[in-house]
């Protein structure tokens, strides 16, 4: 059934048997209760859902899971294990909900409660428990060790090729370690055994990463017309924002992030990327509100470099450094969870802090898990720290077309662009730096402005220059 391409009707039906069957096979809470003796003038009436149980159906489907269902779950879960430590399936959901909560509030202290959960599972079943080896996969992932990630999830697939819910997993692991011909072929794997909104979403990072950002698009808008609930309707819009942001769609951003709050008020990337867009369009008083709000929720260092430089932009330093310092410290408190956090911290060095510690992050982090984000950023510290000519070798990695189709976003071309200048390619220089704020004027409220500098000082090209040949096309 799962193979066949069906129409918008029988695919709900389908989706919705398949879900249940996951849920049931993954210790779901039993939905429709016990029967008890009563007269035989009444019939009996089932038990309502259990609170966790639509966190239940969401995890077991793939799908994104309300932080409220999740917490309910969770404690569902606890006291399952209590009386039944011998049940192997709910130590497995009870780590796979503590990875997701953990994700979506960028609490690194539930990772090692995961962790527990999960290879106790293990210890209970430790032959043919896909749930378990699932739950480790996702755990890697979300602590960014991609190549842990990558070992669970091939584990995972082994044990049962056509549980379709491991291929997104391993689609994150193959991109963190830069394998995207791995991804695509994955992603062909997936798209052959399942429809639905979750693979069309999963579709479109695979798509954003080759550089596809119309398919990334398109892929997303489709996934959130069939969301089911509002939390994952909610989910794919601000997908759909990031990549309307990154195109320099800012209306169409803050539209998708503004509906996806309204669907799930814990959405809190929505709630950044309210932040991101509103600086971008000189709201700066909305944006610092949206950033706060979002770091209240779920204090990601991410979103603390980008309130860092917002505030730095606006003339503001005491207010940069508390918040560089904010991410000094969840950095840290995500180490202490396993989590790697190095990118961000690398990326933070680069401009604000060390950039020879910047590279030296950069080069450990690219040796574990050499993807485009992580060569963009180090071929950034590489010029920050004086080195243009190795620098230039990592920005044409991260922009190339092949194999992962490069990032193209407009931080990257300016990153390359800023490379070339420094290396005197002129010609190359003006043409990537015109590029970056061609693909979004706005990308940064620090960097966009240096790149206008940047092109004004090179002024226009002389009628006698002759082009130079791109890096990245040969």
């Amino acid at each position: 059934m799962e193979n066949q391409q069906e129409g918008p009707v029988r695919r709900e039906r389908s989706l919705g048997r398949h879900r249940v069957l996951i849920a049931s096979v993954a210790g779901c809470a039993v939905l429709g209760g016990v029967l008890v003796l009563l007269p035989r003038e009444r019939s009996a009436e089932p038990a309502p859902p259990s609170p966790g149980a639509p966190a239940m159906e969401a995890v077991g489907g793939g799908a994104p899971a309300a932080l409220p269902g999740l917490e309910a779950l969770i404690e569902e879960r606890r006291e399952v294990v209590r009386t039944r430590p011998r049940d192997a399936t709910s130590w497995a959901v009870l780590g796979t909900a503590y990875v997701e909560r953990g994700r979506r509030l960028s609490d690194p202290a539930d990772y090692p409660r995961a962790e527990k959960a999960l290879r106790t599972s293990l210890s209970v079943r430790p032959e043919r428990n896909t749930p378990a080896l699932a739950g480790l996969a996702a755990l890697a992932n979300a602590r960014r060790d991609f190549r842990a990630g990558r070992r669970w999830g091939e584990a995972a697939l082994k044990l049962e090729p056509r549980r379709w819910t491991t291929y997104p997993l391993l689609i994150d692991a193959y991109s963190g370690l830069g394998e995207y011909k791995a991804a695509k072929r994955t992603l062909d794997r997936l798209t052959g055994l399942r429809s639905g909104p979750a693979v069309l979403a999963r579709a479109a990072a695979v798509y954003r990463e080759r550089g596809w950002r119309e398919d990334a698009a398109a892929s997303l808008a489709d996934a959130a017309a069939g969301a089911r609930v509002p939390v994952e309707r909610a989910a794919y819009l601000e997908r759909s924002g990031q990549l309307a942001f990154e195109r320099g769609d800012l209306d169409v951003a803050l539209r998708h992030f503004r509906e996806a709050v309204r669907l799930d008020p814990d959405q809190w990337a929505a709630r950044a990327g309210q932040g991101r867009t509103l600086a971008a369009l000189g709201r700066t008083t909305e944006a610092l509100h949206a950033y706060r709000a979002a770091l209240a929720g779920q204090p990601c260092p991410r979103y603390a470099l980008e309130l860092g430089e917002l505030y730095e932009s606006l003339g503001r330093p005491e207010a940069a450094r508390g918040q560089y310092g904010v991410l000094r410290e969840r950095v840290r408190r995500a180490a202490a969870g396993g989590a790697d956090e190095e990118l961000v911290l690398g990326r933070f060095e680069a401009d604000h802090g060390d950039p020879k510690a910047a590279v030296r992050r950069l080069r450990a982090e690219w040796k574990r898990q050499p993807g485009t984000e992580v060569a963009d950023a180090l071929g950034w510290a590489l010029r920050r720290a004086g080195e243009p000519a190795e620098a230039l070798r990592f920005a044409l990695k991260a922009t190339a077309t092949e194999p992962g189709g490069g990032s193209l976003d407009a931080a990257s071309m300016y990153h390359r662009g800023m490379i070339e200048q420094a290396l005197k390619r002129y010609g190359a220089a003006r043409r990537h730096l015109t590029e970056a704020l061609r693909i979004n004027p706005h990308f940064s409220p620090l960097h966009a402005p240096a790149a206008r500098t940047a092109l004004e000082a090179l002024g226009e090209p002389p009628d006698e220059e002759v082009p130079e040949m791109d890096g990245g096309a040969g």
